[in-house]
């Protein structure tokens, strides 16, 4: 819920069918994976082959100034959607969310945490009800934009874009999307209630996670979980992506938020033609296969007490050699001796890590020669590689061992 100040604190709308959200995020307490994980079921590989700028379109130069009824919005843009369905295996979830097709061949807007984590996405178009897996051509953390790849699609019906700059406070809209992860799509009519906002938007829950989005559009439609990535759409098009709402009740009115279409075309555009920074992502990023904490301490010791106070208990008996996701994680109850350094909690069945014979307890002490000081540490030098690349990591056994492994890069889900 919005303050005076027009900053507020609002869950995101990421759904999925039988849990939301909040559900997911405590389950990710347990480890923070840190964008560290294993190789999964993509087609693509490291990502889908990169479209080129120009396969996004540019957002509507004006908007006829003649009003539609409710209907007439939705039978305009419901036949360019698609229901998101992702699996999170490594976070023991499925989630679902919309999104919308900018271009014939199958290039799909939608939110980046509608496919955080996710290890596989389908996407069914509305229209005719075909599903189609889909790979991440690129994703913005910061801006929670994505831009996905339906494999072998064509000749699929785009939605029609409007113009998000002319949008005024009144104006009457409607928000589209997977409503409740229902698996189908329903609407809700509303009008403009602002412009410009600023929001920290969290999972569900009280998620400690959180993001600030600026320059939103405010709504009274009521968006709930699972229209995330669908569109907020006036009489002229999309105007913007559904985002964040609150929880509407007898004390306080709906209140939705939308990424201005302006905005978010932007930055598909530039995902599509490549060009990557410090917010934007290309592709899948590397993975290692490990889990670990967050946080900027060097000592492993202290990592681990970290994690028990986050968890509420120890690690208790023989932990496995390894693990098929974080349901079961528990802290190692042996740590390397070392000072410094980044604690895995737990490596994952089949990975990289794995196979070179990391376990929980063993700690990260450098990279290509780089020291590792923190699980911080560890995942911005990570960052800086590429699935298909091989680098050298030197890493300390919970027996005091030390070890210096080449480790092959896959691709992991996206952060």
């Amino acid at each position: 819920m919005l303050d005076d100040s027009g900053y507020g604190v609002l869950p995101r709308r990421r759904g999925s069918g039988n849990v939301f959200t909040h559900v997911i995020m405590a389950v990710l307490g347990a480890a923070l994976a840190a964008g560290l994980l294993l190789a999964f079921d993509s087609p693509g590989g490291s990502g889908a082959t990169l479209p080129g700028g120009d396969a996004v379109p540019a957002p509507a130069a004006s908007a006829p100034p003649v009003p539609s009824s409710e209907q007439g919005i939705v039978t305009k843009v419901k036949p360019g959607l698609v229901i998101i369905n992702t699996t999170l295996q490594y976070d023991s979830e499925a989630t679902a969310g919309t999104g919308m097709v900018v271009n014939a061949d199958g290039l799909v807007l939608t939110n980046n945490h509608v496919i955080e984590d996710s290890t596989k996405i389908t996407a069914t178009v509305t229209s005719t009800g075909k599903t189609y897996t889909a790979t991440v051509v690129g994703y913005d953390k910061t801006g929670d934009v994505a831009l996905i790849q339906l494999q072998d699609a064509s000749g699929l019906t785009t939605v029609p874009i409007g113009n998000s700059s002319a949008v005024k406070a009144g104006q009457a809209i409607v928000a589209l999307g997977n409503a409740e992860g229902q698996g189908s799509i329903s609407a809700t009519a509303g009008q403009v209630t602002g412009l410009n906002q600023t929001i920290s938007a969290s999972d569900e829950g009280g998620s400690t996670s959180s993001e600030t989005l600026h320059g939103m559009i405010q709504t009274n439609a009521d968006i709930v979980p699972g229209d995330s990535g669908g569109p907020l759409a006036s009489p002229a098009g999309v105007i913007g992506i559904d985002t964040a709402g609150n929880d509407a009740n007898d004390q306080q009115a709906a209140a939705g938020f939308a990424i201005p279409i302006k905005t978010a075309l932007s930055v598909a555009r530039q995902i599509a033609a490549g060009h990557a920074n410090s917010a934007v992502a290309i592709g899948y990023p590397p993975f290692v296969g490990i889990f670990v904490g967050s946080g900027s301490s060097s000592n492993p010791q202290t990592q681990a007490q970290q994690q028990e106070q986050q968890n509420g208990s120890g690690g208790s008996g023989s932990a496995p050699a390894c693990y098929t996701s974080n349901a079961d994680l528990t802290e190692p109850t042996v740590i390397a001796p070392v000072s410094s350094g980044a604690l895995i909690v737990g490596t994952i069945c089949g990975s990289p890590a794995a196979s070179a014979g990391m376990a929980g307890g063993a700690v990260i002490t450098a990279v290509n020669g780089q020291a590792v000081g923190s699980p911080d540490d560890l995942t911005s030098i990570l960052a800086r590689f590429h699935p298909g690349q091989v680098i050298s990591v030197t890493w300390v056994s919970p027996s005091g061992k030390r070890t210096t492994s080449s480790l092959h890069l896959t691709a992991g889900p996206p952060q």
